[in-house]
């Protein structure tokens, strides 16, 4: 038999008994699925993901048909610090508890399935970067948790679209309260100033297109924050990437 013929073989084996001691779970459900990173039937149907129409600039999809290039009324009336925001998926009941478990459940496994529909979601962006970056998590919260879900989705990117992933581009450089249940604008007051990038790094910044990745865009408070830490090293401009987002009524 041909020694690649044999590899394979083995590597088939491998799987079947690895498959056999932890068969692989719904990546939503945690129910069982023929194949490992996967969702079952019923996760998969419960999934929004984000088409166009949407807005050119954070990313937010219309709920009636809108021209290309057409921008929603919160970028209109206040528009943010990046340039660009795309996102694969509605951020709700369907998605929320698969995007918890792998934030915060050590899903970590959940990578290379979300890291492919990112990479379908943020095409254009992906085309134009020359860099890519996570949103950070300050030391407490990084050796609480031991990995930083954004740093794993960018490394995921990075690699599928051959573009330099800087993982500690950015730093937290203190520990802000959590945002979730805060407003708008307490979230951007909560996160103002606390990111930058450490000076031994500006120099990988400068005139460069920053794609920062995070795994969910909520008012875009933090990503704004690093976006203007970016700018401020001297970042030609910054687009973001998310795995989800909160997408709202329209407030008029």
């Amino acid at each position: 038999m041909p020694a690649t013929a044999l590899t394979t073989k083995l590597g088939w084996i491998g799987r079947g008994l690895i498959d056999l001691v932890l068969p692989p779970q719904c990546l939503g459900c945690g129910s069982l699925v023929e194949e490992p990173h996967t969702l079952c039937a019923a996760c998969w149907g419960q999934l929004r993901f984000i088409e166009r129409p949407l807005c050119a600039a954070c990313g937010r999809p219309f709920s009636v048909p809108e021209d290309d290039g057409a921008l929603c009324g919160r970028c209109v009336r206040r528009p943010h610090v990046y340039a660009r925001a795309r996102s694969s998926l509605v951020y709700d009941d369907g998605s929320r508890h698969m995007i918890l478990m792998f934030k915060y459940g050590d899903r970590t496994d959940a990578a290379p399935l979300f890291g492919t529909w990112m990479g379908q979601a943020g095409r254009d962006l992906l085309g134009d970067a020359d860099l890519i970056a996570p949103v950070p998590l300050h030391w407490t919260r990084l050796l609480r948790r031991r990995y930083n879900q954004a740093a794993l989705l960018a490394q995921v990117i990075g690699r599928t679209a051959g573009i330099a992933v800087e993982v500690d581009l950015l730093r937290r450089q203190r520990r802000t309260a959590r945002l979730a249940g805060m407003g708008p604008k307490d979230r951007a007051r909560t996160v103002k100033g606390a990111i930058t990038v450490p000076a031994a790094r500006s120099a990988r910044v400068k005139d460069r297109r920053v794609l920062l990745i995070d795994d969910v865009l909520t008012t875009g408070a933090t990503v704004d924050a690093c976006a203007q830490a970016l700018l401020d090293a001297g970042a030609h401009a910054v687009d973001v990437l998310t795995l989800a987002r909160v997408v709202r009524p329209e407030q008029v």
